[in-house]
């Protein structure tokens, strides 16, 4: 039906379809395989296919989360309105999806879900010479020389960690910036210069920022972003 619609192939009205460009009785489906006996069909006169390019997700994970509940906010009802990469939301982008630099439960921030295999491969194949930036909330008092115990990397159990860098942006918060940092150590670092970490969110992956993605909503990584 869509195909002598458009016209096109029946692979480019599948795509139509799974795109989000078709409705049936007034309602948009996205599924190829759905049942049509009369009722109306009708392709939106705006449809334009994209490539069919793996896709990459940026979300904001709030607080206390898992991966597994992470992802599933991944859904079209989550997508940010501020969302400038011209991609449009397609069901084929949430299949394979593997998440990358996991983020501690505890933790907020940015977190990447992708289905490409290029990014897949650079964050974990290059995971220690990429750097995170991340806030974390802070109780107590550092000691001395703790800002130069951290960027010189602290021992534990006999192997020195990556250095971080580490300044005030607050009485009580703190910005960190590292390369291969085990995110789920901070708690331990912290308490290493006299520090109790309260809360931590990460807020930057290598050069793509977090840049105003509220909690619980992703948008795309846009085709000229790069980790």
């Amino acid at each position: 039906m869509v195909a002598a619609l458009v016209p096109c192939s029946r692979r480019e009205a599948e795509q139509y379809i799974t795109e989000g460009w078709v409705r049936v009785d007034g309602q948009v489906v996205e599924e190829p395989q759905a049942r049509v006996a009369g009722q109306r069909v009708e392709v939106d006169p705006r449809a334009k296919l994209q490539p069919p390019l793996p896709a990459t997700f940026l979300l904001h994970k709030p607080l206390r989360m898992d991966t597994a509940q992470a992802q599933a906010l991944l859904a079209a009802t989550n997508h940010w309105a501020g969302d400038a990469s011209g991609i449009r939301r397609a069901k084929s982008h949430s299949a394979g999806l593997v998440a990358l630099l996991e983020l501690p439960f505890p933790a907020e921030g940015l977190a990447v879900f992708s289905q490409d295999g290029r990014i897949v491969r650079k964050l974990r194949e290059d995971a220690r010479v990429i750097e995170q930036e991340l806030v974390a909330e802070v109780a107590g008092a550092i000691a001395p020389g703790g800002f130069d115990r951290l960027a010189a990397g602290l021992v534990r159990e006999g192997r020195i960690l990556p250095p971080a860098r580490a300044s005030w942006q607050s009485e009580t918060r703190l910005r960190i910036a590292a390369k291969g940092l085990p995110l789920e150590l901070l708690p331990w670092m912290c308490e290493q210069v006299g520090l109790q970490l309260q809360a931590l969110k990460r807020i930057r992956i290598g050069r793509v920022p977090m840049a105003g993605l509220p909690a619980g909503q992703w948008r795309y990584l846009a085709s000229d972003e790069r980790f």
